[in-house]
């Protein structure tokens, strides 16, 4: 049996190995084959998790290396590089277990910013706003997650700030502005860590990854393993992923969004879901403003929707199952984030079911074992 690795790059990953590579992993691997628009990154195994324990809570040594090793093939990838004051390379960092579960590491974005690598950014796309807003929110993520500092903290800053400066909404805070609050941020996390924010690029990964894992034992993790008789033999550790940064909050061409495949309530085939414009993934999720129907991205950016709405139809005929699917869109260019099954109401499941077996996208034996046996 060959060897198994520690990282693998979504185009070599084997998609069939959800207990290694975790559902999130599984997922940008597929649509990494299926050669639709998937940023570059790469999957650290569930098995470098339960090694990390092993080990008395340390990496194994040969982690990082390959995650560095990783990292040269995305900047040959994308034309980026990492820790660079020209053109920098940014990720995000994301927990990814064998089922999706609450309670797991909220993902961290824009990793790779420090004040050489924003002016970089920001010369770049031309656009400074961008990059101070940009390296803000990596601050407070990175704090919130690898430092458990909780948001109030940040928040106080924030407020003080959008009070001084006479607006109400993030978006309108300016440059000046923002390095203040990137300061400020950075003083946060220090005083609470008792050292200076990391500024290297190989730390802050390492000590991301790292979060990843710690979340694996996380109260509410284990409390929601318990309660759902999750035992090792489903989920065993979680991986980790790591991929290129897109920046929905480029400008009025740039969006964020999640869509379904069907409809969740009633299962009728159409896409449904929401998208914002010029605002990254975290503001769609947490709610942070109102998303527009999906229709209207039709109007609003029409090459976009239709390259969602064909991802949507090829990803539904290759999983043969409705997907429930994160996209974002960077200065008019299409990309897909993640993808995976719907979860669904009982009737909308009995639906979906029958219109399936129609379409011929699965047998009868599939459309039956589709439903829980306690719905």
């Amino acid at each position: 049996m060959a060897k198994l690795k520690s990282v693998y790059s979504f185009e070599e990953a084997n998609s069939k190995n959800r207990m290694l590579l975790g559902g999130k992993g599984v997922g940008l691997s597929e649509m990494t084959r299926l050669k639709l628009s998937v940023p570059p990154g790469f999957t650290i195994t569930t098995q470098v998790c339960n090694q990390y324990y092993e080990n008395g809570r340390k990496l194994p040594k040969n982690v990082i290396p390959e995650v560095m090793r990783n990292i040269t093939k995305i900047e040959k990838k994308t034309g980026k590089k990492w820790n660079s004051s020209v053109n920098p390379l940014l990720v995000s960092v994301r927990s990814g277990a064998a089922i999706s579960m609450p309670g797991m590491m909220d993902t961290i974005l824009n990793l790779g910013l420090n004040d050489q690598t924003v002016l970089g950014l920001a010369k770049k796309t031309n656009n400074s706003r961008f990059a101070w807003d940009s390296y803000r929110r990596f601050i407070q993520l990175f704090g919130k997650v690898v430092f458990n500092i909780s948001d109030e903290n940040f928040d106080d800053v924030l407020n003080s700030a959008k009070t001084k400066q006479g607006i109400t909404d993030d978006s309108m805070l300016n440059v000046d502005s923002l390095k203040k609050i990137v300061l400020d941020y950075k003083k946060i996390c220090e005083k609470y860590t008792k050292q200076k924010f990391p500024t290297n690029p190989n730390e802050q990964i390492s000590l991301a990854v790292e979060a990843v894992f710690k979340s694996w034992i996380g109260e509410r993790a284990v409390i929601y393993r318990e309660k759902n008789n999750i035992t090792k033999g489903i989920a065993n550790g979680t991986a980790v992923n790591v991929q290129t940064m897109v920046f929905g909050n480029m400008g009025n061409d740039s969006a964020t969004g999640v869509v379904f495949t069907r409809n969740g309530q009633n299962g009728i085939k159409e896409i449904e879901g929401e998208y914002l414009l010029n605002a990254q993934g975290e503001d769609v999720v947490a709610g942070v403003r109102t998303g527009k129907e999906i229709l209207m991205l039709q109007k609003d950016m029409s090459k976009s929707y239709n390259e969602l709405s064909n991802a949507c139809k090829k990803l539904e005929k290759h999983f043969r199952e409705p997907q429930d699917i994160e996209f974002t869109i960077e200065q008019g260019k299409f990309y897909l984030l993640q993808t995976r099954t719907a979860k669904m109401s009982a009737a909308a499941l009995i639906k979906t079911s029958v219109d399936m077996v129609k379409e011929k996208l699965i047998d009868k034996n599939r459309a039956l074992t589709r439903i829980p046996a306690q719905q």
